[in-house]
């Protein structure tokens, strides 16, 4: 296990709680045990059978003559093609979701090792390919935008100040623009990412 014992855990009104969540921990993460796997799998299958029933043409049929779907027909030929078809929707959530992690991770100091790392034991150059814009070289000039959780943001740097600030869109069409209060990119971002979260869209919904 783990020794979490050095890890700083300040509070939100900590004055120096940023600057601890922008500091990278490494280990980033234990690897998951077989029960854990075991347990995503069944979260994974609960969501995408809920999917399915709601696509399948024979569930539609047993809803519209009132009557439940008996769980045997689950094994019929044509709700299994449902299910694969929920399973390839999971697949792209997945790929969304990872794009999103990797980019708020790459942005906020983690480098394309780390990245392919965490994604299976990709090698570097495999995670640059995949996600080419999650990591960026930037100047304290350069404004920097992000996607997440369905909205945009783009962080800026104030040479008048010499502080980060945010102007973001969320995914509800919210807008927001921060004070260039911000000690480092990092903190920024953190505030960028947070707001947009706040805002998204519930159960993943695609802004319109």
């Amino acid at each position: 296990m783990t020794d979490v014992s050095a890890v700083p855990t300040p509070d939100r009104n900590d004055e120096n709680f940023w600057t601890a969540a922008s500091a990278l921990v490494e280990p980033a993460w234990s690897e998951p045990a077989q029960s854990d796997t075991f347990t995503m799998d069944e979260s994974v299958h609960d969501a995408v059978r809920a999917l399915a029933e709601r696509i399948s043409t024979r569930a539609l049929a047993y809803r519209a003559a009132g009557k439940p779907l008996d769980p045997v027909l689950m094994a019929s030929p044509d709700v299994q093609l449902a299910l694969l078809r929920a399973l390839y929707e999971a697949k792209l959530s997945v790929e969304r979701l990872a794009e999103s992690a990797a980019t708020v991770a790459g942005r906020s100091g983690a480098n394309y090792a780390q990245l392919g790392a965490a994604w299976g034991g990709i090698k570097r150059q495999s995670a640059r390919l995949k996600w080419p814009h999650a990591v960026v070289r930037r100047t304290a000039s350069e404004s920097i935008p992000l996607h997440y959780a369905g909205g945009t943001a783009v962080v800026h740097h104030d040479a008048e100040t010499d502080a980060w600030w945010y102007a973001a869109t969320a995914a509800d069409h919210q807008e927001t623009e921060s004070e260039p209060v911000h000690r480092t990119y990092a903190e920024a971002i953190a505030g960028a990412t947070e707001y947009l979260l706040a805002h998204s869209l519930p159960g993943g919904q695609t802004p319109v």
